[in-house]
């Protein structure tokens, strides 16, 4: 066999790891639709319907033939206009709208920071627990990821000499996201100031995952590092959406902010891969920034109650030790202390291997920590009912109590 008959994908893409998230999520929900009564908590989506006024605003913009063509690559001239000044409303941070990439969700925007940012060998710095794109988007740059852990005994913060530790003469960016996609975790103003002086020092980029921005609770704040750090403006670029904020997940508009030079360069990689992002979902998303945040803050009443729920229940289980987040809508609790137990005639040792336990015995989807970085850790999304935070923590609490 030819060496191209062995090789039918490419090696650079078949590196790739499915997104573990959406691997729970599906399989959650197609154990769901077979009949079982699988409660999930494995997907990163508000389970609110989108407000009123933006899907009323999609269905009026359908109507409109314009939107039925090809517009501007970088997005629509509204669009950047809208995140211009609710950049400056909600961060206090003054940008033009040729600093704005409207990309097809936030996550695509994390992929073209970094494919525009990175050559081969380029080394990254990721705090970690980290979400679980990053690293993929990073391989496929021909960078290089280099993963600095703080466990819960720092509120899985990083600091500043952690980071430092690991700085080499490749390094040439930091990736920082506050709140935290998996662990809620939300760095101080003052935290933020003295990493983003210390990259500032080093003369790194920063990319900045600002997505749960207004996902915060117990007084927390999450200052964007440009506005403590504003010479740090010129190295670094911002990533953001209307997925979390506005339970936008499936309407696919994020954007990214950045230097011009870097937003060229972004757009020409635009241009090649999708050209505009879907008009009627721009559309929607200028009705969402140009709007007022009651919506939001509505949502982010019934998050924090089941914030404090799913922690309480959490921490009733014997072995488990969830630490109180303060922002976006994760917990990561430690499962360190249940794992090497025998339950149910099965000795789980790392935390997939409890995850997959806990999904076949007790009909619960959780995340493992091995999605995120090392083994020992379960994300549970608590954007769900408070029923379904009740019944499905319920159930773990019964199965992980029977461990000896």
């Amino acid at each position: 066999m030819g060496e191209s008959q062995k090789m039918r994908v490419s090696k650079r893409i078949a590196a790739i790891a499915e997104s573990a998230t959406l691997a729970v999520d599906s399989k959650a929900k197609a154990l769901k639709a077979a009949g079982r009564p699988v409660i999930g908590f494995g997907a990163g989506e508000p389970d609110f319907p989108t407000p009123d006024y933006i899907v009323n605003a999609a269905i009026e913009a359908a109507k409109i033939p314009a939107n039925h063509r090809y517009t501007p690559v970088a997005g629509l001239p509204e669009l950047r206009e809208a995140i211009v000044n609710k950049t400056k409303r909600d961060s206090n941070y003054e940008i033009t709208a040729d600093q704005v990439l409207v990309t097809n969700g936030g996550k695509q925007a994390v992929n073209q920071a970094f494919a525009v940012l990175l050559d081969p060998g380029d080394e990254v710095i990721v705090p970690s627990p980290y979400w679980t794109t990053y690293p993929e988007c990073i391989n496929l740059a021909g960078g290089k990821m280099v993963e600095v852990f703080a466990d819960e005994a720092q509120d899985y913060l990083v600091t500043v000499e952690q980071l430092e530790k690991v700085r080499t003469a490749k390094t040439k960016v930091l990736l920082f996201c506050s709140p935290s996609n998996p662990t809620g975790a939300v760095y101080s103003p003052a935290q933020v100031k003295k990493i983003g002086e210390w990259a500032l020092a080093n003369n790194l980029w920063v990319i900045t995952d600002e997505i749960y921005e207004h996902l915060l609770y117990d007084g927390a704040t999450a200052p964007s590092i440009c506005v403590l750090v504003p010479k740090l403006a010129d190295q670094t670029i911002i990533i953001n959406g209307v997925a979390k904020t506005y339970a936008m997940t499936g309407w696919r508009v994020g954007w990214m902010i950045g230097p011009k030079d870097i937003i060229k360069a972004a757009t020409n990689l635009h241009s090649h891969s999708t050209a505009n992002v879907a008009n009627v979902p721009q559309r929607a998303a200028i009705a969402a920034l140009n709007g007022d945040l009651s919506a939001v803050h509505k949502m982010g009443e019934a998050f924090d109650r089941r914030r404090k729920l799913i922690v309480k229940l959490l921490n009733e289980i014997p072995g488990v030790t969830c630490p109180t987040p303060t922002g976006a809508f994760y917990v990561y609790p430690s499962v360190k202390g249940v794992l090497g137990k025998t339950i149910r005639g099965k000795s789980p040792k790392t935390s997939a291997e409890l995850a997959t336990l806990i999904l076949d015995e007790v009909e619960v989807a959780a995340v493992p920590g091995e999605a995120f970085g090392p083994s020992g850790y379960l994300r549970f999304s608590y954007a769900t009912s408070d029923a379904d935070i009740t019944e499905g923590i319920g159930r773990v609490k019964k199965l992980l109590s029977e461990a000896i």
